[in-house]
């Protein structure tokens, strides 16, 4: 690895990456645990852009493992009080600071059901760390937040699917996410420039349409709202692939921007179709593609589930350059956790 990333601690990141991956036993272990104590539905109950990251995790789950499992967001999974909420279910709950206070009325919520909680978190000593059944720990930032969210949860799931008999190869899986941190640093390097360019021509309008599909789909949504209006004040519209055709095509015209994430998984034809599309439209395609990233060593069963944690990591070389050209630092707010709501 060689080259000069702005405003970048590689070491720092090669730290919260590798002790994300270095989850991986305890993380089975709770599983075990679960499935063993009668669990037969799993929930990812989070809020915000850490709800997002476990949608890869949850969809993966959804289609491969015959557990129940669901996404809810917390404030609605309160005010619902699903009657599917009980004692066969583990309800995994992502909150990078641990003091999200609609994680933590669901948090109380879902025990008083008599579910278990499994929260992810990067601080210990908070609310959510010290009430949960099981708290797992990896101190993160928002920089670094979502790779190691995107790989716990990955984590998660595989145990799952190995526990009931949808994954083989667990193991062998693992052992190539171990040389996830220090490929994900080495895309980071090579994407450098581009990423300077990227965020040159995202600069440059006041809004993108933002599209992806299957376990990229999170990270379009995410980035789109997280960022790029969070984050950078920037109007978006997140769509999903399958749904571009359904209303947002409309939108599509000369000088549209439209940024398309596209990964490897069985999903891509859908982001593909939206490239044929646009491309004759608008002048404005940025395509950011986890195909074109080198990840030695990774077989391509298991770079198709790392598609989102490849383009978190190359977006966040985005952001970096987009907080500089646009003199708007990425933790400047308004509203978020400054105003009661």
């Amino acid at each position: 690895m060689t080259g000069d990333l702005l405003n970048f601690d590689p070491a720092r990141y090669l730290r919260i990456q590798s002790g994300a991956v270095g989850l991986a036993e305890q993380i089975d272990a709770v599983v075990a645990d679960a499935l063993g104590s009668g669990v037969t539905k799993v929930v990812f109950a989070g809020a915000g852009g850490a709800g997002i990251l476990m949608q890869p995790a949850a969809d993966l789950l959804r289609d491969r493992s015959t557990l129940r499992t669901e996404v809810v967001l917390p404030a609605e999974l309160v005010v619902t009080d699903p009657a599917w909420l009980g004692r066969d279910t583990l309800v995994v709950i992502p909150s990078l600071s641990g003091t999200t206070a609609e994680s933590i009325a669901a948090l109380d919520h879902v025990k008083a059901a008599g579910a278990r909680v499994l929260v992810l978190t990067g601080h210990e000593d908070t609310p959510l760390g010290t009430k949960a059944d099981v708290s797992l720990v990896n101190f993160a930032e928002d920089d670094t937040s979502c790779e190691s969210f995107y790989v716990q949860s990955l984590l998660l799931a595989l145990s799952i699917m190995a526990r009931t008999g949808a994954l083989e190869e667990h193991a062998a899986v693992v052992a190539e996410l171990e040389r996830l941190p220090e490929l994900l640093l080495d895309a980071k390097v090579a994407f450098e420039e581009r990423a300077h360019e990227l965020a040159g021509a995202i600069a440059a309008d006041s809004w993108h349409i933002v599209t992806g599909s299957g376990n990229t789909w999170p990270e379009a949504f995410y980035y789109g709202m997280c960022i790029l209006e969070e984050m950078q004040w920037i109007r978006t519209r997140p769509v999903h692939a399958s749904d571009f055709f359904h209303g947002t095509l409309e939108l599509v015209e000369p000088g549209v921007s439209v940024l398309l994430l596209k990964g490897e998984d069985a999903s891509r034809p859908l982001v593909d179709r939206v490239e044929r599309f646009v491309a004759g439209l608008t002048d404005k395609v940025l395509v950011l593609d986890a195909a074109e990233v080198e990840l030695p060593g990774i077989s391509q069963t298991t770079r198709a589930l790392l598609s989102p944690a490849v383009l978190a990591a190359l977006l966040e070389r985005v952001s970096a350059h987009l907080e500089v050209l646009r003199d708007h630092p990425l933790t400047t707010r308004r509203y978020y956790r400054r105003m009661a709501y």
